[in-house]
């Protein structure tokens, strides 16, 4: 009897998980146990493969996964994962992780590291460092009313990255402040050119940002939501019209990506019963 109650119990388990209400968001595959602590997703033109890692205190690595939750690739990157936080590609298909996730707000050795696209063809690969330092940090770290220099989104947009910071300013969770940087090796200094709120809870983190192919629309994901900006001139992606979509489902939602113009590609962790999947999800109006 016991063994029978335990294996009911687990199938109640596989279940919910399955049966779980997402609202709008279409659920695609469960991610293997290698994608625990999943924290960015990026596509790649002409692969089928969505591009994923983990942040940190795992393993240096990015895996090329199916629609299915299957991973096909991996390749390990010669480079520290400090706390990866999130991927983006530019239009000649390299790819770029942010390693600057920074829960006090202390670190020194913010960077993002250049996979370059000849990856998918050769055996070695040489990662190139783009290093940077917020213009207006000078304590590390700084006051508790200042604790806005952890970050988890990016993205490229004609040869710069774009920067989002996530806040850990009590009661202040949802403001995030735009930085931009050359997408080019060395070491700058990235300039605050924007911001944006959206809330006050914890659920209100910026936590994945993307940009579409065609350059007109930009979303920033949280666990509550995804706003969309579009109308916007040049590169003042947070001052055009916004669009916010609730979630029905809170998780921890980190990375995002644009499958197509008008669908995302959304990944959460797994916490607890919760999280480790990959889902779809429209922003056609």
């Amino acid at each position: 009897m016991k063994k029978l109650a335990i294996s009911i119990l687990f199938l109640g388990c596989v279940g919910c998980q399955i049966n779980e209400n997402f609202g709008k968001l279409t659920f695609l595959a469960d991610l293997p146990r290698d994608l625990n602590e999943v924290s960015g997703n990026q596509t790649l033109p002409h692969s089928k493969l969505i591009w994923m890692h983990n942040d940190g205190g795992n393993a240096s690595k990015i895996y090329g996964v199916s629609r299915k939750g299957t991973i096909v690739k991996e390749l390990t990157i010669d480079a520290e994962n400090h706390d990866w936080e999130d991927i983006t590609r530019d239009e000649k298909g390299n790819l770029y992780i942010g390693d600057f996730g920074n829960n006090r707000n202390n670190r020194q050795n913010l960077r993002i590291l250049k996979i370059p696209h000849t990856f998918m063809t050769t055996a070695e690969v040489v990662v190139e460092t783009i290093a940077f330092e917020y213009e207006n940090q000078q304590a590390f770290p700084p006051q508790k009313t200042a604790l806005c220099f952890d970050a988890e989104a990016f993205f490229y947009f004609k040869n710069h990255f774009y920067i989002f910071t996530k806040s850990r300013v009590k009661n202040r969770y949802g403001q995030t402040y735009m930085y931009k940087i050359p997408a080019t090796p060395g070491k700058h200094t990235a300039q605050l050119v924007g911001k944006y709120y959206n809330g006050n809870s914890s659920h209100s983190w910026i936590t994945g940002a993307a940009i579409s192919d065609d350059g007109t629309k930009v979303v920033l994901l949280s666990e509550k939501n995804v706003m969309i900006f579009t109308d916007f001139e040049g590169d003042a992606f947070l001052t055009g019209t916004v669009i916010t979509k609730l979630f029905k489902h809170i998780s921890q939602k980190e990375g995002v990506c644009f499958k197509n113009n008008n669908t995302l590609y959304i990944t959460d962790e797994k916490t607890g019963f919760k999280g480790r999947n990959l889902y779809e999800f429209s922003i056609k109006q």
